[in-house]
């Protein structure tokens, strides 16, 4: 519901110099304070068949997050059956028993939020969060994968999925730096190690996997005494338990696994390596293994490598960024894992820089970082900042960072679901001298260096199997290091034979009739309320307590499409050197501000708008917001800043020459726009590098002042306190900001837009072992039109995971890891677009059955009665789970603001799914969508790619990927 008021505060010149004091001044919370707040209670039983079981209430909204966690990872693989965890994990997915079909399928109907499953080292895990209405149905569908699969493995299953693995591998292998993970682990440690081989799995070892190992790794794994499940949101336990008990307590023990404690792997000596990779510039690494993430010198361990490269003020950044300006960027991090973690260091060297002098550096800077170790200072500023992290996360119930994955966690690493109080504890009682002796104790043993240098890689090795063909009828990308699990959307025949006895039921529960969904209220929004400061800025404020954090976004009617068109880049180039330093704090004090606050101030834009976004605890509000004010109204500009950023901007536009998705990105737009239009811009925003090379500190500030003042903005604000409180918080520190006396200019959407060309342009990218197709066509509309009949035949056609497009190119015939269509909202004209990362040799092919599917669509065999009721059913019961977090519920305010939509707009949305027909979809596709139109850019290797496209029929132009570093 909409409660309007109007605000004319009135603000003393006391407020007013308070608000626009230097923030340094400001008292935080202390971190104790905030360490308190982070508690997430629980209660726990454990089947008879020893399935451990944990439940969390959480009230707030009427969901539940259904977390499933198995005690098997990568590092269960024996030799030559590198992958099978993660490849059995899309096994998963693919129907069981009494759940035959696409496990999505059957999520959709539950109306089915944040799900996916993931596999890495130690753990394979499931999850959900459904409605409450819908958790006996996701009760039962994990139940039936773990009870009654075997039946449900098909060969055409594994087939398919095995091609989908491998062109996720593909698609990560593509990036830059995509292939440092294989050469890490090579380094760091020996195969035999469980650790010694990465997740995803080699082609060969992906290629050989039969129908009976697939079998044995779920007989061997899946039994409920080696899981854990985890229900979080709206259940107490005495509700949890009849419902575990009914669904999971017939399925028998499994086997049990045996526990792994390898050693931890050390160097006998300094390990050097050097690879080639068409990368932007060097990339120069450091690793270590270091004790596992239930050691007390693992704490310590975070700490130090948050202190090095880890924070925005963090010693690297400051003495190799800021201060020495030899490198573009800089991480330092502790990924954690059971049986050993990773110590990781790498620094992007400024292009042009000496390598090996940055290198030498590096290493000189560690060596004193490590005999002197850190203050205490910054020990508090990690400390608070981690606090302030574990406290927003407690706002979700599920999803990959939820308090389900907090306790599940826990659990299984550590034998504890409250493991985090330790960890947090062990945090607040940091000090220098105990990471500085856990520095000197582990960083002193020999590294791994890796340099990685820009040029040629080798020529991608293959599989002679890897044609995508399937027989039979029928992301999360990667980035190259250890930071991320692989996702599925993104021993002996005596134990096999035990295994296989154990999964008989004991009791059968009723697996006849899959349990719907039942009676879901219809979402209410939270209450947004309206307000006007003195200078005319509208604030809308919505309420909500569930953790004590305030998020305020202050928006303006800027973006990308406002960039000069002589000068592409500008906005970028400004946004980023925001967050440098205003007129009371340089860089430095400006980030060490908001560690000491526990708050995070990022500036981003898309083609319409430019946002300033605060996420600060209730307890630091008012310093917040000060830092807030200051580094919108009062940036510095810097001139030495400014060349910094110049150069890390620069970087960026050569790393997107270099990435698929960043090329495709960048050519795609012009041609469907036009170079005049607002929006014929490279949709990564970062401009044209001609231009960023000369832009001035002048034309930055002019800029700014043109577009980032208060008659192109609104603020909107979500979280624990309330409108009476914040107004005259928001009036002290906008409501006198003045206009100046510039004309304002607008953005001009006049511009003729090219027709359709129904043409392809190959962008030529060697060796590629995918190629990346982007096509698209500027429809008759608006982003401001009523567009949801549109969206929701697309989820049919190509935006959902069980759409037409992506079942057919991932599903059935195995060419992609994933593909998408969406209709992109910007307020103005609206681009349909299609993505779709493919196998190098069935490019021509994918790009033909994308037509087909299309075509089909939009001529006689339009929308389903399946297809429907699946779509509207799922679509209108996920609205439950949708607005969970206040970052989704600030998200849908500025939108429902920039396409002039009632604040309520998201409690008609369930109204809207319910009146819709085959009619109404069909013929809000048939009248936008053209294929013969689509405009499509391929990013690939020409050579082999070139000759199947010619086969389409359609003109089509090769051209040359803009020369990036290391190109000859």
């Amino acid at each position: 519901m909409l409660k309007p008021i109007r605000s004319l505060i009135a603000v003393s010149s006391l407020a007013l110099a308070v608000a626009l004091s230097p923030a340094q001044a400001q008292q935080a919370a202390p971190v104790a304070d905030l360490v308190k707040t982070v508690n997430i209670p629980y209660q726990q039983f454990t089947l008879a068949n020893g399935l451990t079981v944990i439940v969390h209430e959480d009230r707030k909204a009427p969901i539940v997050a259904v977390s499933i966690w198995y005690d098997v990872g990568s590092k269960h693989e024996p030799k030559g059956k590198t992958g099978y965890a993660h490849l059995f994990e899309h096994i998963m997915f693919n129907g069981s028993e009494n759940a035959q079909g696409d496990y999505f399928e059957y999520l959709k109907k539950l109306g089915a939020t944040d799900f996916n499953g993931t596999t890495w080292f130690d753990r394979t895990n499931y999850f959900q969060t459904v409605p409450k209405a819908g958790l006996e149905g996701a009760l039962f569908l994990e139940s039936d994968r773990m009870g009654h699969l075997l039946n449900g493995i098909t060969q055409e299953k594994l087939t398919n999925q095995i091609g989908v693995v491998q062109n996720e591998k593909r698609q990560g292998d593509n990036q830059p730096y995509g292939l440092v993970e294989y050469k890490q682990i090579e380094m760091l440690t020996p195969p035999e190690h469980p650790y010694g081989h990465s997740t995803i799995g080699s082609m060969e070892d992906l290629q050989a996997a039969s129908l009976d190992d697939m079998k044995k790794w779920f007989t061997d794994h899946y039994g409920p005494n080696n899981a854990i499940l985890v229900l979080a949101g709206d259940i107490n336990v005495s509700e949890a338990k009849p419902l575990v008990e009914k669904y999971f307590g017939d399925i028998a023990k499994g086997p049990e696994v045996a526990k792994l404690n390898p050693p931890l792997p050390t160097l006998d000596k300094e390990k050097v390596a050097e690879m080639k990779d068409k990368v932007p510039t060097a990339r120069l690494y450091r690793f270590w293994t270091v004790p596992g993430l239930n050691d007390p010198d693992y704490a310590a361990l975070d700490v130090a490598a948050t202190v090095l490269g880890g924070l925005a003020s963090s010693r690297l950044d400051n003495i190799l960024v800021r201060d020495e300006q030899t490198a573009v960027a800089v991480t330092a991090s502790a990924q954690p894992f059971v049986h050993g973690s990773v110590f990781e260091v790498y620094v992007d060297v400024k292009p042009g820089a000496d390598v090996d002098a940055v290198s030498k550096r590096l290493d000189a800077i560690m060596a004193d970082f490590i005999a002197k170790g850190p203050t205490a200072d910054e020990v508090q500023r990690v400390a608070t900042r981690e606090a302030a992290q574990r406290i927003n996360g407690l706002e979700q119930v599920g999803g990959f960072t939820g308090k389900a994955v907090t306790l599940a966690e826990g659990a299984l690493y550590s034998d504890d679901p409250a493991f985090y109080k330790k960890q947090l504890d062990m945090l607040a009682a940091m000090t220098p001298a105990k990471v500085t002796a856990a520095m000197q104790k582990w960083l002193t043993r020999p590294v791994a260096k890796l340099h990685v240098l820009p040029g040629e890689r080798d020529a991608y090795q293959e599989v002679a199997g890897g044609t995508g063909q399937v027989t039979g009828s029928g992301p999360a990308m990667r980035t190259g290091v250890l930071n991320a699990p692989a996702f599925y959307s993104s021993m002996a025949e005596d134990a096999m034979a035990a295994g296989a006895a154990s999964k008989q039921p004991l009791a059968a529960v009723d697996r006849s009739t899959f349990p719907e969904a039942g009676a879901v209220p219809d979402l209410d929004f939270p209450d947004v309320e309206e307000a006007t400061l003195s200078n005319g800025i509208k604030v809308r404020f919505a309420k909500r307590t569930a953790v004590p954090v305030v998020r305020v976004a202050v928006s303006f009617d800027a973006g990308y499409a406002s960039d000069p068109k002589d000068a592409l880049g500008t906005n970028s180039l400004m946004i980023a050197l925001l967050q440098e330093g205003t007129q009371k704090l340089n860089s430095v004090q400006l980030a060490e501000a908001q560690e000491r606050l526990g708050t995070n101030i990022s500036a981003s834009s898309d083609l319409d708008r430019t946002i300033v976004s605060m996420s600060a605890m209730k307890a630091n509000l008012g310093p917040s917001l000060d830092l807030l004010a200051d580094v919108i109204r009062t940036p510095a500009f810097d001139a030495k800043e400014l060349e910094r950023v110049r150069v890390q901007q620069l970087t960026r536009i050569q790393a997107e020459f270099t990435q698929p998705q960043g090329i495709a990105l960048r050519n795609l737009p012009p041609l469907l726009y036009g170079p005049a239009h607002p929006y014929g811009v490279p949709l990564t925003g970062t401009g044209d590098p001609a231009v960023v090379a000369k832009l001035t500190r002048d034309q930055l500030a002019a800029y700014h002042s043109q577009w980032m003042r208060p008659e192109r903005a609104s603020i909107f604000v979500v979280g624990d306190t309330s409108l009476k409180d914040i107004m005259p918080m928001l009036e002290a520190r906008f409501g006198r900001w003045p206009s100046n006396r510039m004309a304002l200019m607008q953005k001009d959407f006049s511009a003729a837009i090219p027709a359709g060309q129904g043409r392809i342009i190959l962008i030529d990218r060697p060796n590629s072992p995918q190629s990346l197709i982007l096509a698209g066509q500027v429809l008759k509309a608006k982003g401001t039109d009523n567009l949801l009949a549109l969206e929701t035949a697309n989820d049919i056609l190509g935006g959902d995971f069980l759409s037409r497009i992506n079942m057919d190119l991932r599903e059935t015939k195995g060419w992609s890891y994933g593909t998408r269509t969406l209709i992109q909202r910007p307020k103005n004209d609206v681009p349909f677009l299609a993505f779709a990362p493919v196998q190098t040799n069935q490019t021509g092919p994918s790009v033909a059955a994308i037509i087909q599917q299309m075509n089909d669509f939009i001529g006689s065999k339009g929308v389903t009665p399946e297809e429907l009721d699946r779509t509207v059913k799922g679509n209108s019961l996920e609205l439950a789970g949708t607005y969970e977090r206040s970052a989704a519920v600030l998200s849908q305010m500025q939108s429902d603001a920039l396409y002039g939509r009632p604040t309520n707009y998201a409690e008609s949305l369930a109204a809207q799914y319910r009146s819709m027909d085959a009619e109404k979809l069909n013929g809000a596709m048939r009248t936008a969508l053209n294929p013969k139109t689509l405009t499509w850019v391929i990013v690939g290797d020409a050579a082999k790619v070139e000759p199947q496209l010619k086969e389409l029929g359609m003109p089509v132009e090769v051209r040359r990927a803009a020369p990036a570093a290391g190109d000859k």
